[in-house]
């Protein structure tokens, strides 16, 4: 039984949160509060096991009562809250879990399940790397515990478990599965099929020790992960951050490693193009503030590295191709300025047909212009000081 904590400063959302926790079987309320200043006084008296904390609140926000918590006691905190931006803050105090409002019985249940096979868990004797690897970024690969190949019976079984991959701990109705699938099928035959497709993911997944599990819930299935971390996973939880400014630059250096390529890439995947669109934004924002972090810090040779890295991916990404020629401008390396712009230009001709952005053309354009205006007024001032010189040498032999 977990002795479960509750802090939330909107009275009718703490009583519904009391509510559906306190159905659960798994959690015991010792303490249910308003004021976080009055919750971390009880703190020791009441010793919860887990604590569940919304981030914006009047007195002492859930970040700050999160960080004393964590000096009081090991008691594992949950976040709850409607804003998706303070994933990576939740991280980095070292929260649990972190659920978005409204908190729904799946939900606290999967919190449940996770906090019982941790406390079960024993430290493993093999080392983190026997873990099977899933990649779902730059193409879809995965392979068990012996880093073999996992070869999927069917087009379908591997489609359904990228999507459930996709959609980690979301119940998934039954009948938008089958139809995401077979979208041209009689209905009962696309749910036999799902039955099928089912089965056999589940038997995959246990023959190769992949430790994830498809669980029936309802009149639909989950996939639980299993405390088996991968990279879309990772970028569900902790990637909505990058809407703000960067605040753990080795979070974030973590993020956009992961990032190989678009999502699923070279999957025709019908379902996967928002989602394909929605991750690439968050590696553009994750790298935009590492290279922006890096200007600040005058580390150029880094910029460039990461920049290069992205455009090896994203070639025409416009802002991305714009930052890197300014940052040769700033440093007055015009030829690498000409020659990149050079390539940017014959690839979007190639690939458009059409010139490049005229925003483009007129910053680049500018930057030579300056550039040459520069070297022309040096070239000058050389000339005039050796004019000067030679008047100099004339008058004095006169």
């Amino acid at each position: 039984m977990l002795h479960t904590m509750i802090v939330e400063d909107e009275k009718p959302i703490l009583d519904l949160m009391n509510y559906i926790i306190g159905q659960n079987p798994h959690y015991t309320i010792v303490g249910a509060f308003t004021n976080p200043l009055e919750a971390l006084a009880r703190l020791p008296e009441l010793k919860p096991d887990v604590v569940f904390l919304d981030v914006e609140m009047p007195k002492m926000n859930g970040l700050e009562l999160a960080r004393n918590i964590n000096e009081l006691s090991e008691t594992k905190i949950i976040f709850t809250t409607a804003y998706k931006q303070y994933a990576l803050d939740a991280f980095q105090v070292y929260a649990f879990d972190y659920i978005l409002k409204p908190v729904t019985p799946a939900e606290i249940e999967r919190i449940a399940g996770r906090l019982a096979k941790q406390q079960r868990s024993v430290p493993p004797v093999e080392p983190q790397e026997r873990a099977a690897v899933i990649h779902c970024f730059g193409g879809f690969e995965v392979r068990n515990r012996e880093r073999v190949p996992v070869r999927f019976p069917t087009r379908k079984t591997e489609e359904l478990f990228a999507f459930f991959l996709c959609h980690p701990g979301r119940e998934l109705s039954k009948w938008h599965l089958a139809d995401l699938l077979w979208p041209d099928m009689k209905e009962d035959r696309a749910s036999h099929n799902l039955h099928n497709t089912i089965y056999r993911l589940k038997k995959l997944l246990k023959e190769h020790e992949i430790g994830m599990d498809i669980q029936k819930i309802n009149d639909g299935y989950r996939l639980d992960t299993d405390g088996l971390t991968y990279d879309v996973l990772a970028y569900e939880r902790y990637g909505p951050v990058l809407l703000g400014v960067m605040q753990d630059a080795e979070q974030a250096e973590r993020l956009c490693s992961l990032y190989k390529g678009p999502l699923l890439d070279k999957k025709d995947y019908m379902w996967k193009a928002s989602l394909e669109e929605g991750y690439a934004r968050q590696y553009t924002a994750l790298l935009r503030s590492l290279v922006e972090r890096d200007l600040a810090g005058q580390e150029w040779t880094r910029a460039e590295r990461r920049l290069d890295s992205y455009l090896a991916l994203y070639p025409l990404q416009e802002e991305m191709n714009l930052l890197l020629m300014d940052m040769y401008a700033s440093r007055r390396k015009i030829e690498k300025l000409a020659s990149h712009y050079a390539r940017f230009e014959a690839d979007y001709r190639r690939e458009f047909g059409l010139e490049p952005p005229e925003e483009i053309r007129n910053r680049v354009g500018g930057h030579l212009a300056a550039f040459s205006i520069q070297k022309l007024t040096k070239k000058r001032g050389m000339i005039d000081e050796q004019h000067t010189k030679s008047n100099g040498i004339f008058e004095a032999h006169t």
